[in-house]
């Protein structure tokens, strides 16, 4: 169980994806969820870097 998400609600969860979206579609989709989560993280690790140059500077 993640998040109190069942394997249930999982599968019911991925059969009205791909109803949504077709499987051609499904990889691209996944990809680009992939690449926006990378980003996310990498922009997230810029700022603490930044952070951390900003109270150095400070010191």
């Amino acid at each position: 169980m993640i998040g109190g998400i069942g394997v249930g609600e999982l599968v019911i969860i991925l059969v009205i994806v791909l109803l949504i979206f077709g499987p051609n579609k499904l990889g691209d989709v996944g990809s680009a969820i992939g690449r926006g989560i990378s980003g996310f993280k990498k922009a997230m690790k810029d700022k603490d870097s930044d952070e951390n140059k900003d109270e150095d500077n400070k010191v």
